[in-house]
């Protein structure tokens, strides 16, 4: 069996059923996504645009594409034919753009808006209070394909698991604030990303029902 197989067999012993694994593909060859796709995954994330075109270009059809990078506005008409998921929406104004790119493939893209837990200034999202104002104010209810499904977040990149666990049910209380306020009627409303290779068993405690796993099934790549 190789590595691969074996890291994504490890790894789903920590996963329960009602949580996806996505395996994060970026940087790595066709090959080694094949060696996952084999293994029997069919959830694969990219964050560069051009390389997820790419390899949805020459790889089977049947993988559900998952973009977590951060996604400029004119590279959007690019994903919206064939993406499964965009993790990372972190305005309203890329919302609206995905909806206007979506209305012309005739598509309903899924999407999460993505918010800022870490105590970094390098990761990208609404805070807590941006989000809430932007819901609140509606205008996002007569955007007609785009479906939000959720939240993600990134965890501040530290040893300190009480400070990544706080981070991670700091954003589960907002998806649950979010849910209860704006989405009671929505069962699509149903989705938050956290935790990577690093923290995802924290976040699968704290609530995650997406977990983005790369290096821990690919190796550790220099970019």
């Amino acid at each position: 069996m190789n590595t691969i197989s074996t890291n994504i067999l490890s790894i789903r012993t920590h996963i329960p059923p009602h949580v996806q694994l996505v395996c994060v593909s970026k940087f790595n060859p066709n090959e080694s996504i094949i060696e996952a796709y084999e293994t029997g995954e069919r959830v694969f994330g990219e964050s560069k645009v051009q390389e997820l075109c790419g390899k949805q270009e020459s790889l089977p059809k049947d993988i559900d594409w998952h973009f977590i990078g951060h996604l400029q506005t004119n590279k959007i008409k690019y994903l919206v034919p064939f993406v499964s998921l965009i993790h990372g929406v972190d305005s309203y104004k890329l919302l609206t753009e995905i909806d206007n790119q979506a209305t012309k493939s005739g598509r309903r893209v899924n999407c999460l808006l993505q918010v800022h837990i870490a105590r970094e200034e390098t990761k990208f999202g609404f805070s807590a209070e941006e989000l809430l104002e932007m819901l609140s104010l509606g205008e996002w209810k007569q955007l007609s394909h785009v479906q939000i499904c959720g939240l993600m977040g990134m965890a501040t990149y530290t040893e300190n698991r009480d400070q990544i666990r706080a981070e991670f049910r700091g954003l589960k209380t907002l998806f649950d604030k979010a849910k209860s306020t704006y989405f009671a009627s929505e069962s699509l409303f149903c989705e938050l990303s956290m935790g990577m290779s690093d923290d995802y068993q924290l976040a699968i405690q704290e609530g995650s029902t997406l977990v983005r796993v790369g290096s821990s099934i690919f190796g550790h790549r220099n970019y």
